[in-house]
């Protein structure tokens, strides 16, 4: 274990969260697509979610605006406040499972802070770790959620036939 002052412990620590968010959203940000396509066992849906509701009780819509939205930072990167409409729901949803592996990533790097803080600054470190990304996560979790449900309902409309028959051709 390394020994740093009180002061120049926080400034590492403060450096080494700017590092590792920066890092891990510019490897997620290079990531194809593709990958994001389909959800995985971290990424799916639990029942006990609700399909979004348990986040709606959880009173979600209250704050979820007002946290930032970095989708854009890199270039090429995706707003997911500005990736709404028909034809884009599948990449929101990509968009949202990279955003959510990146705030799981970010919030795993906790551990490494015991590295050279004292146990008590390092359960902080962890503690912030998750306060910071869990919000991200239930952001990304609850609006895939909402893409999934509006991807249904689109499909359910469209495999429905017209009640009135296909149109009248002129003679």
């Amino acid at each position: 274990m390394v020994h740093l002052s009180l002061g120049w412990t926080i400034a590492l620590d403060v450096a080494a969260w700017a590092v590792i968010g920066v890092t891990v959203g510019y490897a997620m940000h290079r990531m194809p697509r593709r990958r994001l396509d389909h959800d995985t066992w971290l990424t799916r849906i639990r029942p006990f979610e609700d399909d979004g509701g348990l986040y709606v009780r959880l009173g979600i819509k209250r704050w979820k605006d007002r946290t930032p939205e970095l989708g854009g930072l890199f270039a090429g990167g995706v707003s997911k406040r500005s990736s709404g409409g028909r034809p884009q729901l599948a990449r929101f949803a990509a968009e949202t499972r990279r955003a959510e592996y990146t705030h799981w990533l970010v919030m795993a790097a906790g551990p490494f802070f015991a590295l050279w803080n004292p146990w008590y600054l390092a359960l902080v470190m962890v503690a912030y770790g998750v306060v910071a990304n869990l919000p991200c996560l239930v952001i990304q979790r609850y609006n895939r959620a909402r893409i999934t449900r509006m991807a249904v309902r689109l499909t359910d409309r469209r495999a429905r036939p017209d009640p009135e028959g296909p149109p009248a051709t002129g003679t």
